[in-house]
């Protein structure tokens, strides 16, 4: 008799060319993921080769039951690594029947943004540090924390090792392997300041590619945990307090930054950015006021300002940038529930596309 697992692991190549194809999607309060698999008769590699497919976006407070029908547009294929073989993950974003993006899909202003010859002739880079705290699953309060207490202060537990420091690590572990597996250009990970908050790092990525990676990313996380019997919060300030909050800094350069005399084109582009700082701030994620306090390596929400190796600035530049004359930045206001599509598309089109 065949155990679940045994059964969960099956290789279906053995049998048949069919594969599974999940469809991912952001549903209607812009952080919650949601999926539904079908069955596709052959291995499929390119997007536009995908079918489209509906799904009732009145359960996902996307459209009202009257006319709840929303269609998904395959934009980017993943493996799975939870089925294997040659079953896919399929990111999508949401279209009306009559083919109009619906109000919660960021990523067809994205592409727009990052389609115009100016942005393309740049090559926007991207790296996305997620960052992301555990919580045991029936009270709410991260892994590794006495229930209805405190651990000691901050300190020990940033990139620590150790049963009594580090919390969480197998899920880490796992959802690193299977963002390698399935594709994603994870570049690392790390424990970060709060006990049970960690953080992945995704790029460098060009343009559209990095919301795409961090939405697989997140969706791989989540369905991680749901094994583990945990909950990842992607919330800017799980913990109030004198605990870190959870961030999404966005590193960031263009062809010319990254060429000589790019050191000049960088600080051009970070006056601009604070130009527009309140504009960026209202994009950057809900609850983003509980974390950017100015205190707990932040800048204060109202205030804009950058510096070299200053983790407390809005925007902050590497040494070794200043050093070589060229490089990235990084912009540090983005909490850990921003919209990917949201952040990057804006900080091209704020340094690329507008004339102050």
């Amino acid at each position: 008799m065949s155990l679940l697992s045994d059964l969960i692991n099956l290789n279906l190549s053995e049998t048949t060319d069919k594969i599974i194809a999940e469809y991912i999607w952001v549903g209607g309060t812009g952080m919650d993921m949601r999926s539904k698999a079908r069955t596709l008769p052959g291995p499929v590699s390119d997007p536009s080769k995908l079918p489209k497919w509906n799904y009732d976006g009145s359960s996902t407070g996307q459209a009202p039951g009257e006319d709840s029908e929303v269609i998904l547009y395959p934009q980017a294929i993943f493996k799975d690594p939870f089925r294997r073989g040659n079953n896919i993950l399929v990111v999508c974003d949401a279209y009306t029947p009559a083919g109009e993006p619906i109000p919660t899909n960021k990523r067809h202003a994205a592409a727009e943004v990052f389609s115009h010859p100016d942005v393309v002739s740049e090559v926007p880079w991207y790296g996305i540090e997620q960052e992301y705290t555990l919580l045991q699953k029936d009270v709410k309060w991260p892994v590794g924390w006495p229930i209805g207490g405190f651990p000691g202060p901050q300190g020990p537990y940033y990139c620590s090792v150790g049963a009594d420091k580090s919390f969480g690590r197998d899920v880490v572990d796992a959802h690193y392997k299977a963002c390698l597996y399935a594709g994603i250009n994870i570049s690392g990970i790390n424990g970060e300041v709060m006990p049970g908050q960690w953080e992945f790092q995704v790029g460098p990525s060009v343009g559209i590619s990095a919301g795409d990676e961090i939405w697989a990313a997140r969706y791989i996380l989540e369905r991680i945990t749901e094994i583990a019997g945990v909950i990842v919060s992607f919330d800017p300030k799980p913990i109030p307090g004198d605990w870190n909050g959870a961030g999404a800094h966005c590193n960031y350069s263009t062809k010319s930054m990254r060429e000589d005399g790019g050191y000049e084109i960088i600080k051009k582009a970070i006056d601009k950015l604070g130009l527009r700082h309140k504009e960026h701030i209202a994009a950057y994620g809900e609850g983003n006021e509980r974390r950017l306090t100015g205190h707990h390596e932040t800048a204060d929400i109202n205030t804009f300002a950058w510096g070299v190796a200053n983790r407390g600035a809005s925007i902050r530049v590497g040494r070794e940038t200043e050093k070589e004359g060229k490089g990235y930045f990084e912009d540090r206001r983005p909490a850990s529930n921003m919209d990917p599509y949201i952040v990057t598309s804006m900080i091209a089109e704020t340094t690329i596309l507008w004339n102050p």
